[in-house]
Formats: structure tokens, sequence, C-alpha cells
């Protein structure tokens, strides 16, 4: 695989403190630790070890990596393992995709009780989906779906969020398969008129 032009290391490197000086009012020790293990994956800081080719016996130089897991570099082959695991687990039918955000208001307190809130944002979620898909006025059907919880937005800005993969359809009381109309998929629209506020 060959090194894209970018990595996130590269920007750490240009930007980190910056970044660093502009979000000590919040930033942890944690969020620091982080950041230097990316930093750090993959150089000479970490040591590193010879690479012989068995056919050839052309030799080169590993740098060790991190193991950190929010490195990109380290957690790329897993995020890949974790995606195929995902697909295999899909029903042959359309899915929609849901986001739950936690209001800007209470973002703060997320970074202070992150179990907490982000334990009630799952459930909220949860529930709302489950309503929602059991009224015989939406669905009248039982789902399955998966949550995924994003902190952060595209810009690093913190964000809580959850992004759920529900299937375009569900399990009825009478056993059968709910209708996959495009019935079902509008119906997601009345979620946002469910979530407790």
């Amino acid at each position: 695989m060959n090194r894209p032009p970018l990595e996130v290391a590269d920007i750490i490197r240009s930007a980190g403190e910056f970044f660093l000086e502009k979000s000590k009012r919040w930033i942890t020790w944690q969020h620091r630790k982080v950041l230097l293990a990316i930093l750090r994956c993959r150089t000479a800081v970490l040591g590193g070890h010879r690479d012989r080719c068995s056919d050839c016996g052309h030799v080169a130089i590993s740098f060790n990596s991190c193991g950190n897991r929010h490195c990109p570099r380290c957690q790329g082959n897993a995020r890949l393992r974790w995606l195929a695991a995902r697909e295999r687990e899909l029903l042959p039918t359309r899915y929609v995709h849901a986001v739950f955000t936690l209001p800007r208001e209470l973002a703060p307190v997320a970074l202070q009780n992150k179990k907490v809130i982000f334990n009630l944002l799952f459930h909220a979620s949860a529930e709302t989906l489950l309503e929602v898909a059991r009224d015989p006025r939406h669905l009248g059907a039982e789902i399955g779906f998966f949550s995924v919880l994003h902190s952060w937005n595209q810009k690093l800005e913190h964000h809580p969020h959850v992004h759920c993969v529900v299937p375009a359809g569900g399990l009825a009381r009478s056993h059968t398969l709910g209708s996959l109309s495009t019935q079902v998929l509008s119906s997601w629209r009345c979620v946002g008129r469910s979530v407790p506020r």
C-alpha cells in the first residue's frame, strides 16, 4: 500500500502546537497522549527492526508502530476487518442512515461526563428508533440496527453524535417481514419529532 501524500501525523507536526494552545481550555492529558502517539508512530523515536525478504534477501528498516487505538496508521487494518465483519452481518435489503446529535448546549457537559452522556445518547437514539418502528402508523415491526458514536466532527470540533444503520424494514408481529416500500423509508422522517427534548 502506498503512503498517502499527507497523514494525520503531518498535520499534527504542522499545526499541533497551535491546536493545543487554542484548545487548552478543554483538552485533557489523554488527548495530548493520543496526539503524541500519532506523532511518534513509525518513527525512529519508537525504535525499529530490519525486515529481510526470504526470496531475494532485500533488507529494509521498518519503524515500530505506536499501537494507539486512535492512530489511523495502526488502526487502518483493524478498521477494514471491522467493516468486513459488519458487511457479513448485513441483510439483503436497503438500509437507512439516521444520525442523532447531542444538542450543542450539552456538548461541554459531555466532555466532563463522557460515560453518562454517551450512554444516554445511545439509549435515547435506540429507544426512539424502536418506538417509531413499532408504531403501526410507520412500520409496525421490530427492527435491528447498529450504532456508532462519533465525538468529533470533520473539523475536529467536539460534536457528539450517533450514527445508526437501520434496515429499511422489520419483523411484524405476524412474523412476516414488514414492507420495504418508500413508505418505510419516509417513516424515519418522523424520528426527529419523536426524540424527547
